[in-house]
């Protein structure tokens, strides 16, 4: 049977859309999400962790010409903190800039990312990628699920509602939020009360009186206005036994349905990035000083003799404590502390 004129008209109209369709297929973006909990901002101004979130969601974005597309959802505003990290691992989240002591509860090991006392510079931090510590670390993830794409260490401070937290002496009878288990090891054993919230909650429990003194980076300090409640801070500008691993990570599985090509600029993107990451960190244990002393509070840093009172105590505690949880945690101290 010939075919009709309609026929051929309806055969000749859907030809191109079928084709429009398939190049449109070939053509779409990949879209990755990057949650993170701190306040949103602009790529020029604001926290550096939102900052560098925007930077690699740009750099990707212009190097894949637009095959890659990363969306960068701040303040917790696609899902709550402390979901992010097993939301990666199961794939349902795409990328986070993650505390890695956050995740202390499903990855043991992860607490070593803010062990007191264990690194008190950003350049023995830094060192820990091409350590062994590092390729241990970067190991660990890789077999839970997890990539890290970026390293990024910041110093931390102490911002007091009244009295400064300076010596361990002060600690007794404050209630102290410390950021991980292994700090609030070493906080219970100089007499505080501890309670783990995320740094993103920390504002409203100093405002309520929950929570007396916030120990955590000078970034989040800023970021989350807590000189509006303090009329202490103790800076960790010059030497601090808070030292946190907060990376940029991304799920393995959704990292692993990349093509090749795109696996390598993420990687690189990441890598390139981390220098900014450290910069901004370092600017801000300056800048947190400058916030406190003009909104009336007491400013100090610590003295290496006070330094090594409260490492004494680390090392009694959270330090033992960490390596008596398994095999892999007593390795990765032992690794740690070989970095000068």
């Amino acid at each position: 049977m010939m075919p009709t004129r309609r026929a051929l008209l309806a055969g000749g109209l859907a030809a191109p859309a079928l084709l429009r369709f398939g190049l449109g297929a070939a053509q779409a973006a990949t879209v990755l999400k990057l949650s993170h909990q701190f306040p949103g901002g602009t790529i020029d101004e604001g926290d550096f962790r939102d900052r560098m979130c925007r930077k690699l969601a740009k750099a990707v974005g212009e190097r894949s010409k637009g095959a890659l597309e990363v969306q960068v959802y701040p303040g917790s505003s696609l899902m709550k903190t402390n979901a992010q990290f097993g939301a990666m691992r199961k794939g349902a989240l795409d990328m986070s800039l993650y505390p890695s002591p956050y995740a202390g509860g499903e990855i043991p090991e992860l607490n070593i990312g803010l062990m007191p006392g264990l690194v008190t510079s950003y350049a023995q931090g830094v060192a820990w990628k091409a350590a062994p510590v590092g390729r241990k670390l970067t190991e660990i993830l890789d077999a839970k699920g997890i990539i890290l794409v970026s390293w990024v260490w910041q110093a931390g401070g102490v911002a007091s509602r009244e009295r400064p937290l300076y010596a361990p002496a002060d600690a007794k009878g404050l209630k102290v939020r410390g950021g991980s288990r292994e700090m609030d090891l070493m906080m219970k054993q100089a007499g505080a009360a501890t309670l783990s919230i995320p740094s993103s909650e920390s504002y409203a429990a100093m405002q309520t009186g929950a929570c007396d003194a916030v120990i955590t980076s000078s970034t989040s300090l800023i970021s989350f206005r807590l000189e509006e409640l303090s009329k202490a801070l103790t800076s960790g500008r010059e030497r601090s036994y808070w030292f946190m691993l907060e990376p940029i990570m991304m799920s393995k599985s959704i990292f692993s349905g990349l093509p090749k090509d795109q696996q390598d600029l993420i990687m690189t993107v990441g890598a390139e990035l981390e220098s900014f990451g450290q910069d901004g960190a370092k600017a801000d244990d300056t800048h947190v000083e400058q916030v406190f002393a003009k909104a009336g509070a007491k400013v100090q840093n610590l003295d290496e003799k006070t330094m090594g009172q409260w490492r004494d105590i680390a090392r009694d505690t959270a330090w033992k404590d960490y390596a008596s949880k398994n095999a892999q945690c007593a390795e990765l101290l032992k690794l740690a502390e070989q970095v000068a």
